[in-house]
């Protein structure tokens, strides 16, 4: 089944989110590489592709696992997570409908 991940970034994140996002990138393309990622990426804290200095306010993943406890283990062990990046991890069942 899918589901979403939505991590929120504590205030004042951002250097750690740079620092390790190599580390969470690496999760990602392997959820990719195993055919289970629908999508991802961050959620910029101002109206631009580029924020800057501005920084994100979290990160959206939709992804398939075998159940909702699977799906929160593996988010509660992101590297954002881990560093405070996320200050706050919200996991549900996703149903796809389009496209």
């Amino acid at each position: 089944m899918l589901y979403m991940i939505l991590g929120q970034d504590a205030p004042d994140s951002l250097e750690r989110r740079l620092a390790v996002r190599p580390e969470h990138l690496v999760r990602l393309e392997a959820l990719r590489d195993a055919g289970r990622l629908l999508l991802a990426g961050p959620l910029p804290a101002v109206d631009s592709p580029d924020p800057g200095s501005a920084g994100f306010t979290g990160s959206l993943i939709v992804a398939e696992f075998p159940s909702l406890d699977e799906a929160t283990a593996w988010a509660h062990a992101d590297p954002y997570m881990k560093t405070g990046v996320f200050h706050e991890v919200l996991v549900r069942p996703f149903k796809r409908v389009l496209p």
